[in-house]
């Protein structure tokens, strides 16, 4: 865990953070009006209904422990593996946007505190960063579907706004991609 800190300050991790900010900072004018729009839409209502159980961090954090007790449990070494890396990812994710939500208090839409970044889509984007880097872009693909699916439902419970969710996305990843991955010599950062 201590290397995955250390492993932060990255030239791909701020270029990453970079187009994340920049996408929150070009999406910002409109967020408003995008937030009120999600929210007075019925069809979104019911598309969106699991995302906000999906994205919490008891659904990330218990999905990761579970992976890597079922992994210890059934000796199953690469499950464990993927299990601590998930945990480790979660970790560091929240790490991050924990302390950024402190240091900008943003206010939520619906006045709440805390909006800026998501948590929830930190969240889903640093597994779905973990199992396409264990498991590659047929596993990726779809676990990015749903860390989208969960970023989106954040604005139509009013949660948060279009640049809570972008600069979360981009925290999520960086978190999944800073986790070193693997053991031995198939391991890579």
């Amino acid at each position: 865990l201590g290397h995955d800190f250390a492993s932060l300050p990255s030239r791909r991790n701020f270029v990453t953070l970079g187009i994340g900010g920049a996408l929150a900072l070009a999406v910002h004018p409109a967020e408003h009006d995008l937030t009120a729009f999600a929210i007075r839409s019925d069809p979104l209502e019911d598309l969106f209904e699991l995302g906000s159980t999906a994205g919490g961090g008891w659904a990330q954090i218990g999905g990761a422990l579970g992976t890597y007790a079922l992994g210890r449990g059934t000796g199953h070494q690469q499950i464990q593996i993927l299990g601590a890396d998930l945990l480790r990812a979660q970790i560091v994710n929240a790490a991050l946007t924990q302390g950024i939500k402190i240091a900008v208090q943003r206010t939520r839409p619906d006045q709440g505190r805390f909006s800026f970044p998501s948590g929830h889509a930190s969240a889903t984007f640093a597994t779905a960063t973990v199992l396409q880097r264990h498991f590659g872009w047929r596993v990726g693909v779809p676990a990015f579907g749903v860390a989208t699916y969960v970023a989106g439902s954040r604005l139509q419970e009013n949660q948060h706004y279009a640049s809570d969710v972008i600069f979360g996305a981009a925290i999520g990843i960086v978190a999944g991609r800073t986790v070193k991955v693997g053991r031995g010599p198939g391991q890579f950062v």
